[in-house]
């Protein structure tokens, strides 16, 4: 590849000289097309890297069909089973509608391009929920000119990726702050994935408060539930048969605390006379469920909305104008109901 020349404007002519391709080409791939080979692809993706193209920066060179103005949204999760998907999608939607845009719903299901379909589309941005984009799918939105927010990022993101999440360490330490007021010492968290930012920050608020109670004498003991009930039960099964003394156990999302519930059903154990339960989401399992489940309350429907009026401030002000903030945090709450008493000793 040729060396970007001092003082160049990145441009798609600069890209196509370094790629080796023609500047059609490299605009076929900036918009999604198909019939470009995937060595190809990957040829102009990495000049776009080494060139620092970005349309956004680019506007005189882009094609004129992209300049036309766009009423969609994209909003790209893993999957929409399950209440928190579809409470994001609400408040996406509505805030989306509030501005005149419609969403488009993108599944970035394993093994997918995903990308590419939302290049395939002039859209206004990109909101992604609980998916882990690739250093290079970021470059490509960029180069794009999509602007891109993401609701709770698994992992850290480049450095000007906007994130929307909410304050889940500080949710981690009232889970834990309540199950000591409570008279509670031997305690278990049941984690979602080990290498995701957010159930991370909520073990280790939960960590924290235990390690600087007045109580000398409290241990956490930490297992893995991969955010599924199934596994949740399996990771109970397992932390107990461990720590049998264990009384009050967090689980970092609500659906996992469904496999909490049915793992000490199948050991003989009441909630919360035996074990006390705490989850974290608020959905509306947390009611369906019995005893009712005490829990942190995360804003999900103003997440969504939140990530759109990001998007669209992002969207309107571009890459000159002024930025929102690179993290913005919703606050948590800990809502209490029937699954959490005072631990067994206490009584």
């Amino acid at each position: 590849m040729s060396p970007r020349r001092a003082g160049a404007r990145p441009t798609l002519a600069l890209v196509a000289e370094a790629a080796g391709t023609s500047i059609p080409t490299v605009s076929k791939v900036l918009r999604g097309g198909t019939d470009v080979s995937a060595e190809t692809r990957a040829r102009v993706m990495d000049a776009v890297r080494e060139v620092g193209y970005s349309r956004a920066g680019a506007r005189s060179d882009a094609p004129a069909e992209d300049a036309a103005l766009s009423n969609v949204v994209d909003l790209v999760v893993l999957d929409v089973q399950g209440s928190w998907a579809n409470l994001v999608l609400t408040g996406v939607g509505r805030e989306a509608a509030a501005n005149g845009l419609d969403v488009v719903l993108t599944l970035a299901e394993p093994g997918t391009d995903w990308v590419s379909r939302v290049l395939r589309r002039r859209t206004v941005g990109t909101v992604v929920a609980l998916v882990d984009p690739t250093s290079r799918q970021f470059t490509t939105l960029a180069a794009a000119g999509v602007p891109v927010v993401l609701i709770e990022s698994m992992s850290t993101p480049p450095t000007d990726v906007l994130r929307v999440g909410v304050a889940n360490w500080d949710g981690g330490r009232s889970a834990a702050e309540h199950f000591l007021s409570l008279g509670h010492r031997r305690l278990g968290v049941i984690a979602g994935h080990p290498r995701h930012m957010y159930s991370r920050a909520r073990v280790d608020g939960f960590r924290a408060a235990v390690d600087t109670s007045a109580t000398r004498d409290a241990t956490t003991t930490v297992a893995y539930g991969q955010w599924s009930p199934e596994k949740a039960a399996a990771a109970t099964h397992a932390m107990l048969d461990k720590n049998p003394g264990i009384t009050g156990i967090f689980t970092c999302s609500d659906p996992m605390a469904l496999g909490v519930y049915d793992a000490l059903a199948e050991r003989g154990l009441s909630i919360p006379a035996d074990v006390s339960v705490i989850g974290f989401d608020d959905l509306p399992e947390a009611h369906w469920i019995s005893p009712t489940l005490t829990t942190v309350r995360q804003p999900t429907i103003a997440l969504g909305a939140a990530a759109v009026k990001a998007l669209l401030e992002l969207s309107r002000n571009g890459e000159s104008g002024s930025r929102p903030p690179t993290r913005m945090e919703l606050t948590t709450e800990l809502v209490v109901r029937a699954s959490t008493g005072p631990a067994p000793r206490a009584r």
